[in-house]
């Protein structure tokens, strides 16, 4: 077989591999180095930068913890951010593992071709490479994993001095002395924690009246009370609409909105030194030729897919951003993944939502799995139970000063399945792994219960969550 995969992120990397390990002939078209936008731009600079923020917050600690530097007056007055050589180390990590995603493609016998693809039908691509060649490629299956690109609003354009999206804000050289952070979501709550815990005034503009508003209610609020812990100022149901730059500099207008629309009439302007806008991704899926082979793609540009990653044309498939789900760097690569054996003919089970873990990189992490909270109103009353445990209570969380979180699972009233389980705490992106093979495998609180864990550790709370649960009197719950 002859394989076409047009993008080198996650998706597309990751399909390559898979397709080589089966024999097959393999070609990735590129415009920007292997990795992608994730390794890039997006995850891997994302959380390096945060790592360098988490360093800031034990330098912020240790005093209480019995250690410190110099003359002993303490850390907190005296720590500070280079942020040029944040940034550095930043760009070279990233550099660093497009290498290494090369080197491994390269072994595998993949070929990689730097340019920019475009179907010219269902088994051939056009490509136009950056050493100038033009030429086209036959083959059997295309695999579109284009990615996306940082969403940009009619009122901004990105200049990478005082105006970002988050593609941008890695040539910074100096730290923001006030940074507007638009948007509340994910991204704009990693990044507005980071620069909170670097020593920037930090002002977040959310359109809603709690930030992560897709996340759990209660591991919201423990994440407002870590930002105005750090000094950051939250602008809860404030929409921005205006940016305006001038010297040294910005200002963005900002509009109440209620619901999710705006209020005409009740503005105001928040003044700031740079503003980074965070507000979502759109797939990059234009200038590909798909409308012209009847592929089904969205208006706002993703392209329709089912469980296998197979679009409406039987020999092109999509993965990853560009298909619109959830845009994580692991979706793409189970996307990619699957794409390759199905077409591969090998034997695939459908893509489920429901397994699907995912981390916010703030301080603390939040990390969640299966079932959100926010659905268990659709199900019948009584129907699943949830419990909640604090890490108030926990020996390793006292010892680290990192108290503030918990552990909730939800389960199955009966048969005492788990379905999903939220974890706020450092740490929470490593932690929420036993709960979500517990969920992909379907495994019930008390085998949960029963598993052995450290002491002390972070982890020994969601055992004792499990056993919460289990305890439960039997006219309130049976397992």
């Amino acid at each position: 077989m002859h394989i076409v995969i047009i993008g080198g992120g996650p998706a597309g990397y990751e399909a390559a591999l898979v397709a080589a390990e089966h024999g097959e002939d393999v070609i990735v078209v590129t415009s920007e180095g292997l990795g992608g936008n994730s390794v890039l731009w997006d995850c891997v600079p994302s959380k390096a930068l945060i790592v360098s923020a988490d360093a800031m917050g034990w330098m912020q600690s240790a005093d209480r913890l019995g250690v410190r530097l110099g003359d002993g007056t303490g850390i907190h007055t005296g720590s500070q951010v280079d942020m040029a050589s944040v940034i550095d180390r930043v760009a070279q990590l990233a550099r660093d593992q497009s290498y290494d995603i090369t080197t491994k493609l390269s072994r595998a016998g993949i070929e990689v071709v730097r340019g920019r693809g475009r179907l010219t039908g269902p088994t051939s691509v056009a490509v136009d490479a950056d050493d100038g060649g033009s030429y086209e490629i036959d083959c059997d299956m295309v695999l579109v994993a284009t990615g996306s690109d940082p969403r940009i609003l009619p009122f901004f354009e990105p200049d990478g001095r005082r105006v970002f999206t988050a593609r941008e804000l890695f040539s910074l050289r100096e730290l923001p002395e006030r940074l507007i952070v638009v948007g509340s979501g994910a991204t704009g709550a990693e990044y507005a924690s980071a620069f909170a815990r670097f020593g920037s005034a930090v002002h977040l503009v959310s359109s809603r009246e709690q930030v992560l508003p897709n996340e759990d209610p209660d591991a919201a609020l423990v994440i407002e009370g870590s930002f105005e812990d750090w000094g950051m100022m939250i602008h809860r149901e404030r929409r921005a609409v205006a940016v305006e730059v001038a010297g040294d500099g910005v200002r963005v207008r900002t509009e109440l909105s209620k619901d999710g629309e705006v209020v005409e009439g009740r503005g105001e302007w928040i003044e700031g030194s740079h503003v980074l806008f965070c507000v979502g991704q759109v797939p990059a899926s234009g200038d590909l030729g798909l409308a012209d082979l009847g592929v089904k793609v969205a208006d706002w540009g993703a392209i329709a897919v089912d469980g296998v990653s197979r679009t409406n044309v039987l020999t092109v498939y999509a993965a990853g951003d560009v298909t619109g789900g959830m845009m994580l760097a692991s979706t793409a690569a189970m996307q990619g993944r699957n794409a390759i054996w199905h077409f591969l003919g090998r034997s695939v089970q459908p893509l489920r939502a429901d397994v699907i873990s995912r981390c916010v990189f703030t301080a603390p992490e939040v990390a969640s799995v299966g079932i959100p909270t926010a659905r268990i109103a659709e199900y019948p009353p009584g129907a699943i139970e949830s419990v909640t445990l604090q890490f108030q209570s926990n020996p390793r969380a006292k010892m680290t000063e990192h108290t503030g979180g918990f552990v909730k699972l939800h389960a199955r009233r009966g048969s005492g399945t788990v379905l999903g389980g939220v974890i706020v705490a450092k740490g929470a992106s490593d932690l929420i792994t036993p709960l979500s093979v517990a969920v992909r495998n379907r495994l019930t609180v008390e085998e949960v219960a029963h598993a052995f864990t450290i002491y002390p550790s972070m982890a020994g709370s969601i055992q004792e969550t499990a056993r919460l649960l289990l305890s439960r009197q039997p006219d309130e719950a049976v397992y």
